[in-house]
């Protein structure tokens, strides 16, 4: 039997994925994370997962693919841009993280890694493999990394020198022999403006964000109240954060999206500081249907603004 050609299968993975509006399409060999192991370790003995109990469970599963998909040979790391240059068009009104602005990435980026593995099986044959989309314990932006997609940057967020940060990162972990990709260099250099524009100090060291401070960990994760004196660091952010990268050089090179399903709901973008204070069930529903908004749900929302705007925004933004 002739040996497969391993060129071919990754030429047409990447052109397949490249169809189905993927970014990027990097491969690496599954095994065990080395490198991240201590690391991981380190960041949650240290509580810096604050509220994310869920970062402790599945250790190993984390660091060793093939614990989750049993005899694994590749990841197939993929990027998917959600960049919009569209902004809220009120400046005091609360602001929204623009991977949040359209349906939620879970269903969108999911559906396409289905299409791609799907397309795999009909041209190679049988393949026993999964698809991840920030959806079960994968260490997404080590493994982008480890295939090439972009180095991890001061804000631990993974970067290309041509794309910038504003994507979603998914795998393929599969069966499927394939030739790997050669990790990227770092380009960050000696920048350091997402650590010195972080409001809330949570990237406490180049390369190591703090999570328990984070805003989006604050506006997203935390349940229950959010902690006194916080809101005026907040900078209006009700539900995430994209400070860290909107100051990142690399962003400049970051093109807009063209995935129709991620163009927010007409109404989103129009609201005033007024209409988001005075925000109902009702119209949450009609807004976020199928919005990762729906995580932190109508309470969590409304918490999030009155924390903005009440007493402990007060001090920034007036009592009106």
């Amino acid at each position: 039997m002739s040996k497969p050609d391993l060129g071919y299968r990754a030429r047409f993975i990447k052109n397949q994925a490249a169809e189905l509006g993927f970014l990027g399409c990097g491969i690496s060999t599954a095994d065990y994370l080395e490198k991240e192991a201590p690391r991981l370790e380190n960041w949650l003995e240290k509580g810096m997962n604050g509220s994310m109990a869920y970062m402790e469970n599945h250790f190993d599963l984390r660091l060793d693919p093939r614990k989750l998909v049993p005899g694994a040979k590749s990841v197939i790391s993929l990027t998917f841009n959600y960049f919009t240059p569209e902004k809220q068009k009120d400046s005091e009104a609360p602001k929204i993280s623009q991977y949040a602005y359209g349906t939620d990435y879970h269903f969108v980026v999911k559906d396409k890694l289905k299409d791609l593995l799907a397309r795999m099986i009909e041209s190679f044959g049988q393949i026993d493999g999964r698809v991840f989309v920030d959806s079960a314990p994968v260490l997404d932006k080590a493994w982008a990394a480890k295939s090439g997609l972009g180095w991890i940057g001061k804000n631990t967020n993974l970067i290309h020198p041509k794309e910038g940060s504003f994507f979603f990162i998914a795998e393929i972990i599969c069966d499927l022999e394939l030739p790997v990709d050669i990790p990227m260099s770092d380009y960050c250099g000696s920048c350091t403006r997402c650590i010195d524009a972080c409001p809330t100090e949570a990237i406490v060291a180049p390369y190591v964000v703090d999570g328990s401070k984070c805003i989006s960990h604050y506006t997203i994760e935390l349940k229950g109240a959010l902690p006194g004196g916080l809101a005026p660091h907040f900078e209006n952010w009700m539900f995430g954060c994209d400070i860290c990268q909107d100051v990142c050089p690399w962003n400049r090179f970051a093109k807009a999206h063209n995935e129709p399903r991620f163009e927010p709901h007409p109404k989103l973008l129009d609201k005033t500081k007024k209409e988001w204070t005075e925000l109902t069930q009702d119209t949450f529903n009609e807004l976020f249907k199928k919005s990762a908004v729906k995580r932190t749900g109508y309470a969590g929302l409304k918490r999030n603004i009155e924390y903005l705007f009440g007493p402990e925004g007060s001090e920034r933004l007036g009592s009106d």
